[in-house]
Order: structure tokens, then sequence, then C-alpha cells
């Protein structure tokens, strides 16, 4: 039985509480968060009774085997590093941290340390990716040639999760003096992903355009400078040698959070659709090909990211996503944010 520990209370936090707890072989046991009264609601909000308000006096306690990380994206590298130090075992929200040296550090040092290491991409729960990238492998497509990958939201055109001119939760996902990488940062770990996933084979080279979309006067609202990106497009080339293009945005109307992924190879293709909730699979192959017929795909369902990390804990045999998995998304991120830098970055 794996004893785990959460890491900050933020809005994450409750579905990691939720999810560890009901996943066999684990138990929730402490918490931690300096703010005192978010921490004691929580606390009582999950019947957690070990409350601590700063990780070192968690790691002081060190009555737990693993901890799951959900703090904000720039305090991940230093939190988990003192967990890894502990030779905690960690489950680390996306991104791992907010650039590849750093993200690779905590890699290398979570291997060295031979704990476990995991990170939450959330869509790999999707039934249709998993059986998708198992028809891939099989060869039922034959060689990918082509990828069309798309993470779209419009959250910046809509009030389906709030009102973003107003509230600092969205406030300051659009603001780089206060930790945001823009779409690219948050969503864009979560595409490549699942691109590459469900195309079994990693991106090598990438060429992107990022773009900054004029939103308020002055471009700032409050404290709050609207600087960062706001749009994503990257082409790409996999190890496999197919081409292929991931697109990422905010201004995706009528699309309140839906990833797609087009695969298309030698005898056949998948599409690939999921909303985080429901997903589903076709498949274009044989006779089909020529009448251009798309037929449903049955995905049998998976084991989520959170049971994967108990299972991980309690054999000793490291999961995936893993701490290396993601310091490779994290790669491709920089090569993109580095691109844009060399382009001369403007809001228009």
């Amino acid at each position: 039985m794996v004893k785990i520990l959460i890491l900050g209370t933020g809005s994450m936090a409750a579905n990691h509480a939720v999810a560890f707890k009901a996943a066999p072989g684990a138990s929730v046991v402490a918490a931690v968060e300096t703010d005192a009264e978010r921490r004691a609601a929580f606390g009582k909000e999950h019947g957690i009774t070990n409350l601590f308000a700063d990780l070192d006096a968690a790691i002081a306690w060190g009555e737990f085997d693993a901890a799951t990380n959900v703090t904000p994206d720039a305090v991940h590298y230093a939190t988990t590093m003192k967990l890894l130090a502990a030779g905690k075992h960690v489950f680390c929200e996306k991104p791992l941290a907010t650039d590849y040296p750093h993200a690779l550090e905590m890699a290398e040092t979570a291997e060295a340390k031979g704990v476990i290491n995991m990170v939450n991409l959330t869509y790999r729960n999707s039934p249709a990716l998993q059986k998708a990238r198992e028809l891939v492998a099989a060869g039922k497509i034959g060689k990918i040639r082509h990828v069309e990958a798309s993470y779209l939201q419009s959250w910046l055109v809509g009030k389906q999760w709030g009102d973003w001119r107003t509230e600092s939760r969205w406030l300051w996902r659009l603001s780089e003096e206060h930790g945001s990488k823009g779409v690219l940062g948050d969503i864009g770990v979560h595409i490549v992903d699942f691109a590459s996933f469900g195309a079994d084979s990693d991106v090598t080279t990438v060429e992107s355009r990022l773009k900054t979309f004029h939103k308020a006067d002055g471009d700032q609202i409050g404290e709050y400078k609207l600087d960062a990106n706001d749009s994503a497009i990257m082409m790409t080339e996999f190890a496999n040698g197919a081409i292929g293009t991931i697109t990422a945005t905010r201004f995706a109307t009528g699309h309140a959070n839906d990833l797609t992924l087009l695969l298309f190879g030698t005898e056949g293709a998948l599409e690939v659709k999921t909303d985080g909730k429901a997903s589903s699979l076709k498949i274009c192959t044989g006779a089909d090909i020529d009448t251009q017929t798309w037929k449903p795909v049955e995905c049998p369902p998976v084991v989520t990211t959170y049971e994967r990390f108990v299972k991980a804990c309690n054999s000793g045999v490291n999961g995936d996503p893993s701490f290396r998995r993601a310091a490779e998304i994290q790669r491709i991120l920089d090569l993109c944010f580095d691109q844009d830098v060399a382009r001369g970055k403007k809001i228009g």
C-alpha cells in the first residue's frame, strides 16, 4: 500500500485526492498547503488529518512513500527536487518544468535515485488514443506518412469556464510575468504528447509560429500584461519519417476542449477525438480506402494515469509517461519558444 502526500491544494488537487483515494493499493495520508484556510478546508473535504504548511516540514515528518505535485508550474522543479532528494516517488502535474534543462535534470535525478517518476498527461486516459497507438504499432494502417493534431479551446471568446477579463485564475494564464508560457506551455504539452504517442513516434524537428493577439486596451488588465501566446502552429517531422502539423489555440469558437488526431498511413488512416471525458476512434482501411468509408472502432476501458502511478509504486517498475518522456516534450516546446524569440515577438 503506497502512502501518498498531496503537495498543493489548487483546483487540480481535488481531482488527485479523489483519484488516489479510489485507486486500489493507495492511501492519501497527508497534504501540504501554505495558505492556512485552504489547508484546513482541503483536509476537511478529503479526510486528511496530517496537514503541513511547507514541504520541508512534511519531509521531516516523512511518513509517506510518494507525493503528487500539484503546485504551480514554476514551482515544480524546486519542490520535486526536494522530494527526490528525500527518496520519494513523484507524480507531477504537467509541465514537468518550465524549460528543458530543468526537466532533463529532474528526469536524470529521478532515474539516478531509482524512484518512480511519472507526469500527469491526462489525455493518456483516452481509450481511443490507447487503441490507436496499439493499431499503429501492429501495422494496421501501414507506415505513417502524415499527421494532423489539434487542441481547440475557446475560453477567450466564450465564458464556459468563467470570464477571463475579470478572473485572476484565467488572467494569469495570459501573462508571462505571472508565470504563464501561454497556450503552448499550457496545452501544447498535451497535444505534442497526444500526437507523438498516438503515432508511436517521437517528434524530431519542428518549425513553429506563436501568436499573441490584442485583447484589451494597452494589452493589459490591471496588473496582468496580456503578452503570453494565444495560438501556436507547429510543422513537425517524426522519427518514423512522417511529417505533420500540431496546433493549439484558445480562439477556437465553438470548441470548449477538443483534441483531434488524424494519422494517415500507406494502408489506412485513423481518427481520434476526445474532450477529456468521452473519446472516439474511426478507421479507414482495406476496401474502405477506395470509398473513403470510415468505421468506428471499439475501444476498451483503460487504467488512468493515477492508477498506473500507484501500480508502479507498488511493483517498483516505472510507468509511462515518465519524467524522461515529459522532458523530451519540453525540448520540443523550448524549440518553439526559441524560434519565437528569434523571430521577434509582437502583439497584433
